[in-house]
This record gives C-alpha cells, sequence and structure tokens, in this order.
C-alpha cells in the first residue's frame, strides 16, 4: 500500500471516528516498527491538523485551511490569507464542503480534512496542479517583484484557486501554460510593467476542452481579482487569471 493511499485511509477512518491499527508483520529492519506506526499516525504529508476548527479559531493552522479553501470566496470576491477564521472563511468552507458533498456547517473537522488530504500532494500543491506548470521562467522563483518564498507561496495559492475551479467546471483538466515571471521573464515576453506574473499570483490558462470564454466566466467565482480573456488586448490566444490587490475583469469577446 503506497504512503498516498494510507494517509488517506487514516484520514477517512478518523472522520468516522475509527483508528487504524499498526502492521502486525513488518520487515525485520531496524526501527520499522516505529517507522510503520509513525506513517500511520500522520494524517498527511504536507500539513496535518490536530483539531476542529470553527469561527473565532485564529493561527497557522486557520491560515493553512484558507489556502485550501482560497478558491471558494463566492462570486467577485477574494479570501484573506491571514490565519482568522471570521465569516468569510466559514463561507469559503461551507463553499468548499457543499462542493465535495459534505455538510456544509462552515466547522472544518475530520471530514473536511480528510477531503484536503486526497486532494493534496505532499508538496502542498492541490492534486491536480504542480509547481513547474506555474514557473517555466527559472528553478528558485527568484528576481520577481517580491522574495523567492513570497512568490512562491502565492502560486500555491492560485493553484487552490484553479483546482476549485477544475472541480466546479466538471474536473476536466486546465491546460496552464505560465505563471510567475521574474522582472527579466515579464520583459522578455513584453509583459505589463505591474504584471501579477512578477508576483507569483498570475496564470495563463489554454483553452483545453473548456474555451477560452468558458475559463473567464468561471474564474469569477474562485477568488481571482484579474482576469483578461478575448477582446481584451494581447488575450485572444489565452485567458489571464490572477489574484491580488483590486479588480480587473475583461474579456469583452465573452461579454465580460
Amino acid at each position: 500500500m503506497s504512503s498516498r493511499t494510507v494517509r488517506v485511509l487514516v484520514s477517512v477512518l478518523a472522520g468516522a471516528g475509527l483508528t487504524l491499527a499498526a502492521p502486525t508483520a513488518l520487515p525485520a529492519v531496524a526501527n520499522a516498527s516505529s517507522a510503520a506506526v509513525a506513517e500511520v499516525s500522520a494524517a498527511d504529508g504536507c500539513y496535518t491538523w490536530s483539531g476542529t476548527l470553527s469561527e473565532g479559531s485564529s493561527g497557522e493552522a486557520v491560515r493553512q485551511l484558507q489556502i485550501r479553501v482560497a478558491g471558494y470566496p463566492g462570486s467577485g470576491s477574494q479570501l484573506a490569507i491571514d490565519g482568522q477564521f471570521g465569516p468569510a472563511t466559514k463561507a469559503a468552507v461551507q463553499r468548499f464542503q457543499s462542493a465535495y458533498g459534505l455538510g456544509a456547517d462552515g466547522v472544518a473537522g475530520p471530514a473536511t480534512f480528510g477531503k484536503i488530504y486526497e486532494l493534496q500532494d505532499d508538496d502542498c500543491s492541490p492534486a491536480n496542479f504542480e509547481y513547474g506548470e506555474l514557473n517555466n521562467c527559472n528553478s528558485d522563483w527568484s528576481g520577481g517583484k517580491v522574495s523567492a518564498a513570497t512568490a512562491r507561496a502565492n502560486a500555491l495559492v492560485t493553484m487552490w484557486k484553479l483546482q476549485a475551479m477544475r472541480h466546479a467546471m466538471g474536473d476536466k483538466p486546465i491546460t496552464v501554460n505560465g505563471g510567475f515571471r521574474s522582472v527579466t521573464c515579464n520583459s522578455n515576453v513584453g509583459g505589463a510593467a505591474n504584471s501579477r506574473h512578477m508576483y507569483g499570483h498570475a496564470a495563463d490558462l489554454g483553452a483545453g476542452s473548456q474555451g477560452f470564454c468558458a475559463l473567464a466566466l468561471a474564474a469569477r467565482n474562485h477568488g481571482f481579482t484579474e482576469i483578461l480573456g478575448p477582446g481584451y488586448p494581447g488575450h485572444d490566444d489565452h485567458t489571464h487569471v490572477a489574484g491580488g490587490d483590486g479588480r480587473f475583469w475583461s474579456a469583452p469577446s465573452c461579454g465580460m
């Protein structure tokens, strides 16, 4: 059984109030028993929540949750990743729960975390998107308008927004043609001087099976404050989505 399978099984059983017993027979290697128990005890290789979160909670556990539900802020909104579980976070959790057929009470407990564990890989990226897709400029996320760590963190939020959008569009693959750009990379492709690509917030999407307009229109519901598509200068061949301050949506050929 793979480690990912074990983690998902543990999370599912935890949601049902059950536990998974450690294997009774293990290879004869040093500390094998301890290693097996540790793996079974860990719910996820990326991040494990240790308790229920609800309105009024705060701290890193809330911030980690907000990243995963960033794609469920409601139409035209963007969820703050601030570690404070307020009404907006509760509403985002409820939308996430509804999207996956869970009880939509806005309280993040075992069932909600279990679904998140199923959706994410050990590097914290969502199952259907990878860091490499969000950066075809360089390997270390350096040279942008923010630190490399911030650019990479912003790209992670962008991926979770795309994961939510993908699910809402029938779980059809979404093609990502680019994301983060250093100042040099941005200049080389003729990007805008204030492009959100240089902050790690942005992604350029290919038409895929959905089409550019469907992507642009769907993005309105998943936390993207900047959406540029067909009819906007230079965007007839892709749909651009981004987070960040302010809001600017323009895809005239799509009625937006």
